[in-house]
């Protein structure tokens, strides 16, 4: 006999569109899946987005386990901690959401799959899980348990790791003794239990010094402004995601930060001067579709259909190219890396499933992918492979995803502090002083 303690939670379209895994990130509770979000995934699973991917994957995972037991009934879940599965093809309950909202849209079948359910189970707490915020407010009008899918959730993304702070000193000496003997211990300069690779802005009384803290020697280590294939960083934070790029000790960084200050700019160009050290630069960004429209509507042939959404790298390729004269060696390099494609820019499904051996990678709109498809991509990195994440955490653009899980947030949260990471996040915007002027007021 079942237990009562053991809770069933149902599952909407947006929580497997998610994670794809999620029937078994349950413990020991039971998982339920209405039909009609089998309806919902059969019309994702073709296409090149992550939640065509995630659609896929959970199709076969249901046609594995159902190949011995029918889903009409609970099936157990494979391992000893987790519970059993089945799929509900009920939807006759006593209240009826079709009526109460006056339409058969299918989160009002989903609502009515699981008040049918609550109806057959009267003994055990029934919660429905979904993404979908305004499906959690619709289940409460019915006295249903609703919750989000937390799996991956940063609970304080306001105070995310920022990768850099600032330190007030009294005296001027640590400064001068930074730039003189090329190092400092972090005490010295009034740095207490800093992270690998975290920067720092020292200012004192007449002097002040940027500087890191280097995970190899355990010092704070001065920074100096550079440039990269003629852009030059215009504030300490360009300076510091400017040295992460080009650090060889550091394979993955991150940026992050509201569109304007530079992030994606400053990644190509590190990649550009780093470019005889890779095979390849690969620049690529999630598409996104315009109201959720796969690009398969847009006119044209599949060039035209990617154009719209390549064409923000490629506007930052065109200013750091006219950097130089036409006829300058460095613009004439651009030129040639695009045709031979040694700088390859194209979207991330189109790369997907691939492996990365000695390639810069640049990933762009990082906020758009989930959790799992950033593990996806950097455990894909091969030897000699450098890796950069950018995008505002802020800026969501597909509704089954926020500030608290998307992939760019879940990235900075866990690799915090690891020899191999780095991260900036960027807040001055450099764009322009319009631009600067309406991010502020408007």
């Amino acid at each position: 006999m079942t237990s009562p303690r053991r809770k069933i939670f149902v599952l909407d379209t947006s929580v497997l569109l998610y994670d794809s895994s999620a029937i078994y990130n349950f413990e020991e509770h039971d998982v339920a899946v209405p039909i009609t979000v089998l309806e919902e995934l059969d019309q994702f699973k073709k296409g090149d987005h992550v939640v065509n991917l995630q659609a896929r994957e959970f199709i076969r995972e249901l046609d594995r386990i159902s190949e011995s037991d029918p889903l009409s009934g609970w099936v157990p879940l494979d391992g000893e901690s987790h519970g059993s599965f089945r799929v509900l093809a009920e939807e006759r309950a006593s209240q009826d959401a079709r009526s109460l909202f006056g339409s058969a849209k299918n989160d009002h079948r989903i609502l009515n799959a699981t008040l049918a359910l609550t109806e057959r189970e009267p003994g055990r707490e029934v919660v429905l899980v979904t993404k979908d915020v305004n499906l959690r407010v619709k289940a409460r009008a019915f006295s249903l348990r609703a919750e989000d899918y937390e799996t991956v959730r940063i609970d304080d993304v306001e105070h995310l790791y920022s990768g850099l702070a600032e330190v007030e000193l009294e005296e001027p000496e640590p400064v001068r003794r930074l730039f003189q003997e090329g190092g400092l211990a972090p005490e010295e300069a009034g740095v207490a239990a800093p992270v690998a690779n975290q920067y720092f802005v020292l200012r004192a009384p007449h002097a002040s010094a940027l500087a890191w803290f280097d995970p190899a020697s355990g010092r704070l280590a001065p920074v100096q402004k550079g440039s990269a294939y003629g852009i030059k960083p215009r504030n300490a934070e360009q300076t510091f995601a400017l040295h992460a790029l080009l650090n060889p000790a550091v394979p993955l960084v991150s940026l992050s930060g509201k569109a304007g200050t530079g992030k994606t700019l400053l990644a190509l160009a590190g990649a550009l001067e780093q470019r005889r050290q890779f095979r390849q630069v690969y620049l690529a960004r999630p598409l996104v579709p315009l109201s959720n429209r796969d690009i398969g509507f847009l006119p044209g042939d599949i060039k035209s259909k990617i154009s719209p959404h390549m064409q923000p790298l490629w506007d930052n390729l065109n200013v750091i190219r006219h950097q130089f004269d036409d006829k300058a060696g460095e613009a004439r390099r651009i030129d040639e890396m695009i045709e031979s494609e040694k700088l390859h820019i194209t979207p991330l499904a189109y790369i997907r499933g691939r492996s990365f051996s000695n390639i810069i990678f640049i990933v762009d709109e990082a906020q758009n992918l989930t959790p799992h498809e950033v593990r996806t991509i950097i455990t894909r990195a091969g030897e000699g492979t450098k890796m950069i994440f950018a995008g505002d955490v802020f800026q969501i653009d597909t509704p089954y995803l926020d500030a608290r899980s998307n992939g760019l947030s879940f990235l900075i949260d866990r690799m915090r502090g690891q020899p191999l990471y780095a991260h900036v996040n960027l807040e001055k915007g450099e764009r322009s002083a319009l631009a600067n002027l309406a991010s502020r007021l408007l």
